[in-house]
């Protein structure tokens, strides 16, 4: 499955995020639009995000675009910036790794959004080892995403990732659909990938890694804002139903499908 969102304008400008080029995905037409994210970008970085397209374009079309115009020479950038391209043609998961590596190397902060949540154990290490240490983690959620299997599967780490110390926030207006990692003060990876196996292993997918003391203060706002509208989930909260938890722990034994 390809999963990314890549559009690139004249080899200038591009876009990628968690936005899909539908109007169900457009708030001045459907207030039940999904709460996401996405980057407008400028400079070399446009090279790689192109590259990708390119690629899926040969594998999709067999054809190869050789117009020299869609090379422009880029204008020099301000900011660090590195394209993620990942998926099944690689058995090397680099969303997954730099995700990962990312977390583990944290001096204080560790925010995630995300709609689906299913972490593998190396991921799910990540989090809870950077909460003993005694970072700040959050896990931002949707309270109702569009997939009930997926959302079940969340909650059964629930238990795991509050008794750790990682703080579960439960976004509730609407289905939450960004997918962003901030780490410290000035750095952050956005994109199509969610915390899950299905991005980390199976799926196309791109995201861009960003270190930059302003954009990470733009993403620590944006996740502010959301935050506002959250449930914190809390380890005291009184059990669910039976039959729920049991549904949960169900859907946690097909995560590395989901």
């Amino acid at each position: 499955r390809n999963h990314r969102k890549i559009v690139v304008v004249d080899g200038a400008i591009a876009f990628t995020g968690g936005i899909n080029v539908t109007d169900e995905e457009n708030e001045a037409v459907n207030p039940r639009a999904y709460h996401d994210l996405h980057l407008r970008l400028e400079g070399a970085i446009v090279r790689w995000l192109q590259l990708a397209f390119l690629e899926d374009w040969h594998y999709a079309t067999g054809t190869a675009l050789r117009d020299a115009r869609l090379w422009p020479e880029p204008p020099p950038g301000r900011l660090v910036a590195q394209a993620l391209p990942a998926g099944p043609d690689s058995p090397w998961e680099p969303i997954h790794r730099v995700k990962v590596e990312a977390i583990h190397q944290a001096n204080h902060r560790v925010w995630l959004v995300t709609p689906y949540f299913v972490p593998g154990e190396a991921a799910r290490m990540a989090l809870t080892s950077a909460a003993l240490r005694g970072l700040d983690v959050r896990v931002v959620l949707p309270a109702r995403s569009d997939s009930l299997l997926v959302s079940a599967a969340a909650r059964s780490y629930y238990d795991e990732l509050l008794a750790a110390g990682v703080r579960v926030f439960e976004y509730q207006p609407r289905m939450l659909h960004t997918k962003a990692l901030l780490v410290d003060d000035d750095s952050c990876i956005i994109g199509s990938a969610n915390f899950d196996h299905r991005s980390f292993r199976l799926n196309f997918e791109l995201s861009v890694a960003l270190h930059d003391a302003g954009v990470a203060r733009g993403l620590q706002d944006e996740i502010g804002q959301t935050l506002h509208q959250c449930r914190e989930v809390k380890g005291d909260d009184p059990p669910g139903p039976a039959w729920r938890r049991l549904g949960d722990a169900c859907a946690r034994l097909l995560s590395p499908l989901l």
